[in-house]
């Protein structure tokens, strides 16, 4: 009797076993193999909100394309799928993280908040897809605005969707130009490649647009390190200026414009992330007229299409503090997922040559943002928007930025065209795609 219990129960397991994995098999088979995206990004650490608010942009758009169906291949639609992977903010660890991510089968990997390690991400994916050409991955960039990752470290397995930090300070020093009360500069920025730059590049610009202008600092700290910026903004108040370039971004600006507040700096910012992560908080009143950024869009561009695009986002991520939206990352998953469909697959070489050339016109952004990827040197080439802060409700500024009570006013439209500048690229391509 026992013995008989025990083979029925024995059955039962086994047949319980193999109707488990029928099903199992039944539901991967429904189930299409997700298209894996991979944001590699300083998640914690001193720039940790900035990565948690590239995380959300990314997000919103991911979903936005899944809601849709996903991305329509011939075997059919399959969805993205979003991985996060923590660099810590530190170039050494992104690697790691990059291993990680093609281990884990990511063939699309995102990042773009320092272009130190975008370089870096650059090198190794170049010896990597050359090394194992099975396992391919490309590297889309959101905000890593370096000239030379487009121009002499420019790869064919790399497409940059943010102005560069040249397209960037072109429109910053053509609005400086314009303000006859500057006649002393200060340049500050982070020690780093893309902080070195924008103030080498910044008094070049300076000097041929306004020769008249003085530069009385000219000085670079070290990045994510520094706590108390007051140091620094003494000597910018010593200094007499009336203006302060810097391309600074994260804690690091925030910290820097809550100095210049505290000691009473009376100068006007232009800046490349003024209008984000608490900037504009900081300073309340004292930054009227005073906080320049240049941004891709911003949420003041005042056509119905613009406002019901932000609508959407602040609906989305309601907390003021999550504020934080920005079109171009919204433009590198639509572009994506069209080169994808143009390619009629999500193998990594293929997805590059249809991006190559690709027109966004903005239309699955219900009207909002377009541009170009540019094909010779993977530049998306796109307009710029120069901005003002002022107080929400004043002429222009329906919005503010994250519940501050202070929002930005267009004050120079830059049209793709004007924006684009030239290149030095010199690309390789693979030599099994020539």
């Amino acid at each position: 009797m026992t013995q008989t219990f025990s083979l029925s129960r024995r059955t039962w397991i086994q047949s319980l076993a193999a109707a488990a994995a029928m099903l199992c098999t039944t539901l991967a088979q429904a189930a299409p193999e997700p298209i894996r995206l991979g944001m590699i990004e300083g998640l914690s650490g001193p720039f940790g909100n900035a990565g948690e608010a590239v995380h959300r942009n990314l997000v919103w758009a991911v979903e936005r394309v899944n809601a849709r169906g996903g991305v329509k291949l011939p075997g059919g639609a399959r969805p993205l799928s979003l991985a996060r992977f923590d660099s810590k903010g530190a170039t050494e660890e992104a690697l790691s993280m990059l291993r990680a991510a093609i281990d884990q089968r990511v063939t699309f990997v995102l990042q773009g908040n320092s272009s130190a390690t975008a370089a870096a991400l650059i090198d190794a994916l170049n010896k990597h897809n050359e090394r194992e050409p099975q396992r391919r991955a490309l590297f889309l960039n959101y905000s890593a605005v370096d000239p030379s990752l487009t121009n002499e470290k420019c790869s064919f397995w790399h497409f940059r969707f943010d102005a560069h930090s040249d397209m960037r300070l072109a429109a910053l020093t053509d609005q400086l130009a314009n303000d006859s009360s500057v006649q002393r500069v200060y340049l500050i920025g982070q020690d780093y490649s893309f902080g070195q730059h924008v103030l080498k590049k910044g008094r070049e610009m300076i000097a041929s647009k306004r020769p008249d202008v003085q530069i009385v600092g000219d000085e670079l700290h070290p990045v994510g390190r520094v706590k108390d910026f007051i140091p620094y903004a003494t000597k910018i108040k010593a200094s007499g200026a009336q203006a302060v370039l810097t391309g600074n971004w994260g804690n690091d600006l925030t910290l820097l414009i809550k100095a210049a507040k505290e000691v009473g700096v009376d100068a006007r910012f232009y800046t490349f992330y003024g209008n984000a992560l608490g900037v504009p908080a900081a300073l309340g009143d004292s930054g009227i007229d005073r906080v320049v950024a240049v941004a891709e869009w911003h949420p003041n561009v005042g056509t119905p299409s613009s406002d019901r695009f932000y609508a959407a986002f602040r609906e989305r991520f309601p907390k003021p503090e999550d504020d934080y939206v920005h079109a171009r990352m919204q433009a590198m998953v639509e572009v994506l997922v069209a080169g994808i469909e143009k390619a009629r697959s999500a193998e990594p070489a293929a997805v590059a040559r249809a991006m190559e050339g690709m027109k966004f016109d903005g239309k699955t952004l219900g009207g909002v943002h377009q541009g170009t990827m540019r094909a010779a040197d993977h530049q998306f080439i796109q307009p710029l928007y120069v901005t003002m802060m002022k107080r929400v409700g004043s002429p222009g500024v329906r919005f503010d930025n994250e519940g501050s009570g202070y929002g930005f006013r267009t004050v120079r439209f830059v049209d793709a065209q004007k924006a684009e500048q030239p290149h030095s690229c010199k690309m390789e391509r693979p030599a099994d795609l020539n």
